[in-house]
C-alpha cells in the first residue's frame, strides 16, 4: 500500500521512488483485487488511464498542484467519454465533456481512476441502493460504508486513490467520511460548479470532498471551487475564503456551540467519543457553548417531509419508475400530491428557522455535532431500510437548506472497529476556516490514514502561506480613542494594540479644516509621532479605505521600533495651506493646547 497524502505522494516522484503511471497502473489493479467491496462502478482501462498521464509528459512536479495525484469520481458527475449512470442501468449516457469541477482538477494534473458506486440517484445515506452491489464499510464488512458516496468512501479510505469527489445534498458527503475514517468536506452551496452533475436536488446539490487529512481537503476545494458562470446556481468564492488562510494553529481562544442534548441512538460509545471531542476541542483553547438544537432538527424535516422532494421527482421524470429501485421509487413517489402551495409554504416556515439559526450560529465560530448518531450493520439496513437512513442522516439533513458548510473529521473507533466522526459546520465561505479547526483538532486523534497504517502526517507549513486575517492600521488623529472619528475603527470590529510613537521621521500638519492632521515623512527633519496601532479585520479594510477623503489616503507608516504598518498619509501638496504642529508630538497634544 502506498502513502497517498498528497505531500507525501508528491515528494516520492520528485525523489523518484516511484512514476506517476507505476502508481495509477497498481492502484487500478489494487482496486480490481478489491472488489468485494462493490466501490467502483467504472474502472478506466489503461490505453484510457494513458491518455490522462500523457498530459504530465513535459511538467514537473512543482508544476501543477495535483501532479499524478489519483482520485475517484461518483457516477453521478461526469467524466468526458466514459458512462454516467447515477446507479441507475437504464438511465446510463456517455457525455462528451467532463463536470466543471473535474475539469479545474485534470487540469491540476490528478488522474481519475474511474466512476464510483452510489446510492442509486444520490437517495440515500447507506450506499446498499445499488444495483451493482451494496458498499461494504472498509474496516467491517458487516456495517454499511454510509452513503449516497459510497465508493468514493470506500476507495479513498482502502487507498485505492488520494481523495475522491462524491456529492451532498443530505450528508452524503459527510456520512460515509465518518464511517470510513476519512474527512468529508462538503462545500458552501454554490462554490463548487454543478455542471455535469446529475441532480438529486438542483437547488441544493454541492459536489464534495473526501480526504486523508484537511490540507488535502483545502487544496481540492481550493482547487475545485472556480466560478463557473455556466452554472445558474453558482457563487464566486470571497477573498477570506481562499487556501492561503489555512491555518492549523488555532487562535488561543474560540467558542464552538454543542446541542443541549445530542441522541446517538442509544449508543454509548459513540456518545463517549463526542464528549472526548469536546474535551480535546477545550484542551486547544475552546470554550464551549449550549444551544438549542430544536430549530435545527425541524428545518431538517423539510427535506423529506416537505416538498423539497418533489426536485427529486423533477430530477428523474424522465426515468422510468420500473427502472428504479424499490425504495428509490417509494421515496421520489412521495413527491406525488405536493402543491406549489406548499413549497411557498415550506419556503416561509423555512425563512423563519433560518433566522434562528443563523442567530445561534453567529455566537460561535462554529458548531460541532456528531456527524450521525451510530453505526448500522448491513443487516439492520435491509431490515429497516428508511427508518435507520433516517436516523444516519439526524445531523446532516439541514446542512444545505439552511446554506452552511461543514466538515466531518473522523475521532475514533468503536468496539466493532468501525470509525464514527464528528462535523463542524458554519455559515457559507467559512470553508477553509473550517478546514483549519477541523485539522487542528485531526492533528490531535493519532488515527490512521483511512485503513492505512500510516500515521496522519504532520502538516507542511511552507506547502500554505501564513494566513493574514487583521490587518495592521497607525493612526494618528481624528480616529485615535476618545476622538470623533473613532467609530469607524470600532464598528468595524477594530481592537486596539498598542500607543506608541513613529519613527523620528515624520512632520505633523493640521489641514486647513483643523478636524484632521496629516502625516509627511521627511527622514532630514522629521520627528517622533504619537500614534495609536489597531487591529482590523481584513474583511471590513476595504469599506474603511473606501471612506477616507481626500488628500487623506492609507500607506506606510514606519514606528519606533523599526516595524511598517498600514497608516494614514497624506499627498505631499496638501500641507502648502496647512499649520506645521510638529512640535507638539501628536494630534492630542495639539487639541489640548487649542482647548
Amino acid at each position: 500500500m502506498f502513502n497517498l497524502n498528497i505531500i507525501a505522494l508528491k515528494n516520492a516522484y520528485k525523489n523518484n521512488d516511484i512514476t506517476a503511471k507505476e502508481l495509477i497502473f497498481s492502484l487500478r489493479q489494487q482496486a480490481l483485487e478489491q472488489a468485494e467491496y462493490n466501490a467502483w462502478i467504472t474502472l478506466l482501462e489503461e490505453t484510457k488511464l494513458s491518455e490522462y498521464l500523457s498530459y504530465l509528459e513535459g511538467k514537473s512536479v512543482d508544476e501543477l498542484p495535483l501532479y499524478g495525484v489519483p482520485f475517484a469520481i461518483k457516477d453521478n458527475i461526469d467524466l468526458a467519454g466514459t458512462p454516467t449512470t447515477a446507479a441507475c442501468p437504464d438511465f446510463e449516457y456517455t457525455p462528451s465533456k467532463s463536470a466543471f469541477v473535474v475539469e479545474q482538477l485534470i487540469k491540476a494534473g490528478a488522474i481519475p481512476l474511474g466512476k464510483t458506486n452510489l446510492d442509486q440517484f444520490a437517495t440515500g445515506l447507506v450506499g446498499m441502493r445499488s444495483p451493482y452491489g451494496e458498499g461494504v464499510n472498509a474496516f467491517n464488512t458487516d456495517y454499511v460504508s454510509g452513503g449516497s458516496s459510497a465508493g468514493s468512501a470506500i476507495s479513498t479510505a482502502l487507498g485505492q486513490v488520494s481523495f475522491a469527489l462524491g456529492t451532498d445534498t443530505a450528508g452524503s458527503g459527510r456520512v460515509p467520511a465518518a464511517l470510513n475514517n476519512l474527512i468529508g468536506h462538503k462545500p458552501t452551496k454554490g462554490l463548487f460548479s454543478n455542471s455535469g452533475l446529475v441532480p438529486a436536488c438542483l437547488s441544493l446539490d454541492c459536489i464534495t470532498v473526501f480526504a486523508l487529512n484537511t490540507q488535502d481537503a483545502a487544496l481540492i476545494t481550493s482547487i475545485a471551487g472556480q466560478y463557473d458562470e455556466n452554472d445558474s446556481y453558482a457563487r464566486p468564492n470571497t477573498p477570506e475564503n481562499l487556501l492561503r488562510y489555512f491555518d492549523p494553529k488555532l487562535p488561543k481562544s474560540f467558542s464552538f456551540g454543542v446541542p443541549a442534548e445530542c441522541d446517538f441512538y442509544q449508543n454509548p460509545e459513540t456518545k463517549a467519543l463526542f464528549e472526548q471531542t469536546i474535551k480535546g476541542l477545550e484542551n486547544l483553547g475552546g470554550t464551549k457553548v449550549t444551544i438549542d438544537f430544536e430549530p435545527f432538527t425541524t428545518a431538517a424535516k423539510l427535506l423529506y417531509e416537505g416538498p423539497w422532494v418533489a426536485e427529486r421527482w423533477l430530477a428523474t421524470q424522465n426515468v422510468k419508475r420500473e427502472s428504479m429501485l424499490p425504495v428509490i421509487q417509494t421515496i421520489i413517489g412521495s413527491a406525488e400530491g405536493k402543491t406549489a402551495a406548499d413549497a411557498f409554504s415550506a419556503q416561509y416556515e423555512l425563512q423563519h428557522f433560518k433566522k434562528i439559526c443563523d442567530a445561534q450560529v453567529d455566537a460561535v465560530d462554529f458548531i460541532l455535532t456528531p456527524t450521525c448518531p451510530t453505526q448500522f450493520t448491513r443487516a439492520e439496513l435491509r431490515a429497516e431500510p428508511i427508518k435507520y437512513n433516517s436516523i444516519l442522516g439526524t445531523y446532516t439533513n439541514f446542512m444545505n437548506l439552511l446554506d452552511y458548510t461543514a466538515t466531518s473529521i473522523p475521532v475514533g473507533f468503536t468496539n466493532n472497529k468501525v470509525s464514527w466522526g464528528v462535523t463542524l459546520f458554519s455559515h457559507a465561505f467559512r470553508d477553509i476556516e473550517l478546514l483549519s479547526y477541523a485539522g487542528a483538532l485531526h492533528q490531535t486523534l493519532e488515527l490512521p490514514q483511512g485503513s492505512s497504517e500510516f500515521p496522519l502526517q504532520a502538516f507542511e507549513s511552507s506547502a500554505i502561506a501564513a494566513p493574514q486575517k487583521n490587518i495592521e492600521l497607525v493612526v494618528c488623529g481624528a480616529h485615535l480613542e476618545g476622538f470623533p472619528l473613532n467609530w469607524q475603527l470600532t464598528e468595524r470590529k477594530a481592537t486596539l494594540i498598542s500607543k506608541t510613537l513613529s519613527a523620528a521621521k515624520y512632520q505633523l500638519y493640521a489641514l486647513p479644516d483643523g478636524k484632521r492632521p496629516a502625516m509627511i515623512r521627511d527622514d532630514e527633519n522629521g520627528q517622533a509621532i504619537q500614534v495609536e496601532v489597531w487591529s482590523m479585520p481584513m474583511e471590513h479594510f476595504g469599506s474603511f479605505v473606501a471612506g477616507i477623503p481626500a488628500p487623506l489616503g492609507i500607506g506606510k507608516v514606519e514606528l519606533a521600533d523599526g516595524n511598517w504598518y498600514c497608516g494614514f498619509m497624506s499627498e505631499g501638496n496638501a500641507v502648502l495651506d496647512a499649520t506645521k504642529i510638529t512640535e507638539f508630538g501628536g494630534w492630542a497634544d495639539y487639541i489640548q493646547s487649542k482647548n
